[in-house]
């Protein structure tokens, strides 16, 4: 009987491991003041990925702007990102900036993405560029 009941607890953690909610791609998500710290070292590329009509609205400084739903995306991304140089993504609430850090992960680049996006850094009262 104990064994029995080890077996379906072993098969029912497998099975939950398998369909447990985890983040895709190879990337890390970081609070606002991971991220702050991270891009204050000048070799780290800033990557918003909102719409362009967003990033006119106010972006974090010496970002340049990539919309994650537009399809040429990647290739944009290839255009002008440089695969020896980690990136920092975000977007407006951390869901379109972890669609793009999969996407880019799965291309070589390190990826280091603001969890809850630009509405958090704005909470935060971080520094922002219009």
């Amino acid at each position: 009987m104990f064994k029995l009941n080890q077996l379906i607890v072993g098969i029912f953690l497998f099975l939950s491991s398998l369909f447990s909610c985890q983040q895709k791609g190879d990337f890390q998500s970081m609070n606002v003041e991971e991220f702050d710290s991270l891009i204050q070292n000048e070799d780290i590329q800033r990557l918003d990925v909102r719409t362009l009509a967003e990033y006119s609205e106010g972006h974090i400084t010496k970002t340049i702007n990539i919309n994650v739903m537009d399809d040429s995306f990647a290739s944009m991304a290839d255009s002008l990102l440089r695969k020896d140089k980690p990136v920092a993504v975000y977007c407006r609430s951390g869901n379109r900036s972890k669609k793009a850090a999969a996407i880019l992960s799965e291309k070589g680049y390190k990826i280091f993405e603001l969890d809850k996006g630009f509405n958090s850094w704005q909470e935060a009262g971080k520094e922002i560029e219009k």
